[in-house]
C-alpha cells in the first residue's frame, strides 16, 4: 500500500485518538492496539515518514496514559480477560465458523461411519477401552471409567492432556493451516463415533448428561484451539498489505494470545471431569451444568466480543 493511501484510510481515526483523548483504561488499550498496529506497519513499509514519527510519538503519548491508568498488575490481569483477549478473539471470528464447520462435519462422518462399519468404533477408540466400557455396561455402570482413577491424579492428566491437544492444534497451524485441519477432523471424528456407540446401546442421552458436563467446555476449547492455529496459518496463506514475515508474526501474537487465553477453560474443564461428572446428578442439574457452560462460551467468546467491538469503534 502506498503510503498516501494508508495516511488517508487512518488520517480520521489518528486525529480522533489525537483529539478526544480518554482515561477509561479499556478504551485506551483499545486505541493503543490498534495503534501500535498501524505503527508496525509504517515502520515496515516507511521506515524514514514523517507518518511513521507522528505514529510513534503518538504511541509514546498513549503509552504514558496507559502505565497512569495501571495501577497494579491486578488491574493489567483484568484488562488482559476484560478487553484484551474478547477484542482480539473478535478478529478471528470468522476462522472460529470455518473450525467450528470443520469439527461438525468430521463429527458426522463419525457418526455415519461408526454406523455403517462396526468396526470403525474399535478403530477409532481403541478395543481396550470399547472392552472396558462393554463390561462396565453389563455392569450397569456404562461410565464407570470416570471412577477409575484418584480425583487428584485425574485432574492434573487430564488437565494437561487437554493443555496439550490445544497447544498441539494451535501449532500445528504452521503448516499453512493444514496440521490443525486435519487435528480438528480427527477430533471430531472420534467424538461423532463415541457418542454413536453410546446410541447403538441405547444410551445416547445417558452419556450426553454424563459426558457433556466436562465436555461442553472441553470441545468448545478444543474448537477454539483450532481457531488459533488457523489464525496462524491463514496469517502465512493470506499475508494481505502485509509481507509475508509481518502478517505471520501478527498471526503467531494473536494464536498464541487465544491459545494460552483458553488454559483457564480447561482447567475448569478437568476439575468438572475429574470430581463432578464421577457423581451421579439429577438430569435437571447436569443439564444446568451444560448450559451454563455453553452459555458462557457462547457469550465470552461470540457475543461479549461484538458488544465490545461496537462500544468502541467511533
Amino acid at each position: 500500500m502506498r503510503e498516501a493511501l494508508f495516511v488517508k484510510r487512518n488520517a480520521n481515526k489518528w486525529k480522533a485518538i489525537e483529539e478526544n483523548p480518554t482515561r477509561d483504561p479499556d478504551e485506551l488499550t483499545a486505541r493503543f492496539v490498534e495503534l501500535t498496529d498501524d505503527l508496525s506497519y509504517a515502520r515496515t513499509f516507511y521506515p524514514d515518514a514523517n507518518v511513521t514519527r507522528y505514529l510513534n510519538g503518538l504511541a509514546a503519548q498513549m503509552h504514558r496514559g496507559l502505565m497512569q491508568n495501571r495501577r497494579d498488575d491486578r488491574n493489567r490481569f483484568l484488562t488482559f480477560w476484560q478487553y484484551e483477549l474478547p477484542m482480539l478473539f473478535r478478529q478471528s471470528h470468522r476462522l472460529l465458523a470455518v473450525s467450528a464447520g470443520v469439527f461438525l462435519i468430521a463429527g458426522l462422518l463419525g457418526w455415519a461411519s461408526a454406523a455403517h462399519d462396526n468396526t470403525f468404533v474399535r478403530l477409532i477408540l481403541g478395543d481396550q477401552y470399547v472392552n472396558m466400557t462393554l463390561e462396565n455396561i453389563k455392569k450397569g455402570d456404562p461410565l464407570g471409567v470416570y471412577n477409575s482413577m484418584d480425583q487428584g491424579t485425574m485432574f492434573i492428566q487430564i488437565t494437561l492432556n487437554n493443555i496439550y491437544v490445544a497447544f498441539r492444534t494451535f501449532i500445528f497451524g504452521l503448516f499453512a493451516s493444514f496440521g490443525t485441519v486435519a487435528m480438528l477432523f480427527y477430533n471430531g471424528v472420534m467424538l461423532g463415533s463415541f457418542q454413536y456407540f453410546f446410541y447403538e446401546r441405547g444410551l445416547l442421552l445417558d452419556s450426553i448428561l454424563k459426558i457433556w458436563i466436562h465436555g461442553t467446555l472441553e470441545i468448545s476449547a478444543i474448537v477454539i484451539a483450532g481457531c488459533a492455529g488457523l489464525t496462524v496459518g491463514n496469517s502465512l496463506l493470506f499475508p494481505g498489505t502485509f509481507s509475508r514475515i509481518v502478517s505471520f508474526r501478527r498471526g503467531i501474537k494473536q494464536g498464541l494470545t487465544i491459545a494460552v487465553g483458553l488454559v483457564p477453560i480447561f482447567i475448569m474443564a478437568g476439575f468438572l471431569e475429574s470430581f463432578i461428572t464421577r457423581l451421579t446428578l439429577p438430569p435437571v442439574v447436569s443439564g444446568s451444568i451444560i448450559l451454563a457452560s455453553a452459555a458462557f462460551i457462547v457469550w465470552y467468546f461470540i457475543l461479549y466480543p461484538i458488544q465490545l467491538n461496537r462500544r468502541i469503534t467511533p
